[in-house]
């Protein structure tokens, strides 16, 4: 239960984390190598722009867990208190509806990608193993998404304000 609880908090970030070290040792050794060596590898340019993409579709899914994508806080503001854990969750229901869209049509391809044998182009890899990236993002976007609606149908029945995430410039 703790690892479940552990993965809950702190997935999205470590990945992101692992991603972001990677794509930076990438560049850095790539530059090196490139001006010191006079030599480049051809892998280093396709790697990072694979890791990229990850990072990019779990962050989205961090960022819905912790309201922090963008958004227009002006009709939020306006609202009383108590009908905002309300817009939240209609908010989190219609992302769930266009995560769970993006996952349809990204399984689709996915399956075109492995029925054909689409490789990389330098790695010689599989190509669906980076093009899941989609629809693990998407996954994890409905994930935290329906978290996200239970705890706002829950502070509305208990008549609390609804977590509003985090502010990404002060007022």
């Amino acid at each position: 239960m703790k690892l479940l609880k552990y993965l809950d908090e702190h997935a999205e970030r470590t990945f992101m984390l692992v991603c972001y070290c990677f794509i930076v040792f990438v560049i850095v050794s790539e530059v090196f190598r490139r001006f010191v060596l006079s030599y480049s590898s051809a892998w280093g340019e396709e790697g990072a722009r694979y890791a990229f993409i990850y990072l990019g579709w779990v962050g989205a899914a961090y960022a819905v867990k912790e309201r922090a994508h963008i958004r227009f806080d002006i009709l939020v503001n306006r609202i009383p208190a108590r009908l905002r854990p309300l817009l939240f969750a209609f908010t989190e229901a219609c992302t769930i509806v266009f995560a769970l869209i993006a996952l349809r049509w990204s399984m689709h391809a996915i399956g075109t990608l492995v029925e054909f044998g689409a490789t990389t182009p330098v790695l010689r890899v599989q190509k669906a193993w980076f093009e899941a990236a989609v629809p693990i993002g998407c996954a994890l976007i409905v994930l935290r998404s329906l978290q996200r609606l239970v705890s706002d149908v829950a502070d509305w029945r208990a008549g609390r304000d609804a977590f509003a995430g985090k502010a990404m410039f002060d007022e």
